[in-house]
């Protein structure tokens, strides 16, 4: 059965905070690392997973990220915080490969 992911992404600072899905948590967040997401993503340098939940329809999973979309800043950070209190990058513990000696850390 396929999996779907709702996610964050967040920079160094913390400014901005983006919510997305994807079918391949650990593919996206590599071409968000890359910068090969242009736009919003791509300007702010959102590189740090810091929230993801799985979903097995993918109606539920569009559902909850449109859900999670309306929210206030502060009702999307409690969120996060609730699992991730240090906002600490997840993709280092998740993904092995996501990171490579290229790509900046931080």
């Amino acid at each position: 059965m396929k999996a779907y992911f709702v996610y964050m992404m967040t920079n160094r600072s913390r400014v901005v905070l983006y919510t997305g899905i994807t079918n391949s948590l650990e593919r996206r967040v590599s071409e968000h690392q890359r910068g090969e997401i242009e736009g919003f993503t791509q300007m702010y340098k959102l590189d740090h997973l810091v929230y993801y939940e799985s979903y097995d329809d993918p109606r539920d999973a569009i559902a909850r990220e449109k859900e999670i979309k309306g929210w206030r800043r502060s009702k999307k950070n409690e969120l996060l915080e609730t699992l991730n209190p240090r906002w600490a990058d997840l993709s280092p513990t998740l993904f092995d490969s996501v990171r490579g000696p290229s790509l900046r850390s931080g």
